[in-house]
C-alpha cells in the first residue's frame, strides 16, 4: 500500500479580468476518477489544501452534460458524499513530503485562484519533483506550477515535458477572452515543453518524474500511470 497526497484547490470562486468571481472549485472527475483508481489498487489518500479548507466541487463539473450523462454524474456525486478525506483536509503547511509515496494535483478552474500564487504549494511541488516521487497534475492544476518561481522567474520546472488545459478547451467552456491569464500562455512562458492532443480527448505527457494531463477525461489516464509507477 502507498500513501498518495491529493492537493486540492481551496477556492471556491475564480477572479475574471472584469472583477467577477465566478463559482468554482475541483473538478469532480478529476478527482473521482484517479481516487477510485488509487483505492482500488489499495493506496490510501490524504487530500491537503491551503489553510485545510474543506475543498468544494465546482457544481458545473456534476451537471450531467459536463459529467458524461446523468448516470455518471450520480456516480461521481457518490464517491464524493463517500470521500472523508476531502472532509478532512490537511493544511499544505503540516504535509510532510517524506511522509507519502507520490502527490497528485487535481484541477478545475479553483487552481487558477488560490495554487496559482501558493507558495506553500510552491514548496511542495519543488521538493516532489527533487524527490524523484511520482508527481501527477491535471488540467488546470498545472497553474500551481507558477508559483513556484523564484525571484529571477527561475523554476525547476523549466524545460519539462508537460501538458495541461489548452487555450482551445478554454475557448470552448467560454472563460477564453474574459480569464485574466491562460493556463497554455503561462506555461509556455515559464518556459516549458509544452504540448497537446485534441480538444477534450485523454492527453498524457510523462517528463522524468512528472505527470501531467490535459483535460478532465486524461485525469484517470494519469492516475493509472501514477499507480504503475509506484508498483
Amino acid at each position: 500500500m502507498a500513501r498518495i497526497l491529493c492537493v486540492v484547490t481551496g477556492a471556491s470562486y475564480w477572479t475574471l479580468k472584469d472583477g467577477h468571481r465566478h463559482p468554482t472549485g475541483y473538478w469532480a472527475e478529476e478527482f473521482v476518477a484517479p481516487y477510485r483508481v488509487f483505492t482500488d489498487a489499495g493506496h490510501e489518500v490524504t487530500v491537503a489544501t491551503p489553510h485545510g479548507v474543506v475543498p468544494v466541487v465546482d457544481t458545473m463539473s456534476l451537471r450531467p452534460r459536463m459529467a458524461g450523462g446523468e448516470e455518471n454524474s450520480l456516480r461521481e456525486e457518490a464517491v464524493i458524499e463517500e470521500a472523508e478525506e476531502l472532509r478532512y483536509a490537511v493544511p499544505l503547511t503540516d504535509i510532510r513530503l517524506e511522509d507519502y509515496d507520490a502527490v497528485y494535483y487535481p484541477g478545475g478552474h479553483g487552481p487558477m485562484e488560490d495554487l496559482s500564487t501558493d507558495l506553500d504549494s510552491a514548496a511542495l511541488l519543488r521538493d516532489a519533483l527533487a524527490s524523484g516521487r511520482p508527481l501527477g497534475i491535471v488540467c488546470h492544476a498545472p497553474a500551481a506550477i507558477l508559483a513556484t518561481r523564484d525571484a529571477s522567474g527561475g523554476t525547476p520546472f523549466a524545460n519539462y515535458r508537460l501538458t495541461g488545459f489548452c487555450n482551445e478547451e478554454e475557448a470552448g467552456v467560454g472563460f477564453a477572452d474574459r480569464a485574466k491569464w491562460l493556463l497554455e500562455d503561462e506555461l509556455k512562458k515559464l518556459p516549458t515543453e509544452y504540448s497537446r492532443g485534441p480538444a477534450w480527448e485523454p492527453y498524457t505527457v510523462v517528463d522524468r518524474n512528472l505527470f501531467t494531463g490535459q483535460n478532465p477525461a486524461s485525469s484517470g489516464p494519469l492516475a493509472r500511470e501514477l499507480v504503475a509507477a509506484l508498483a
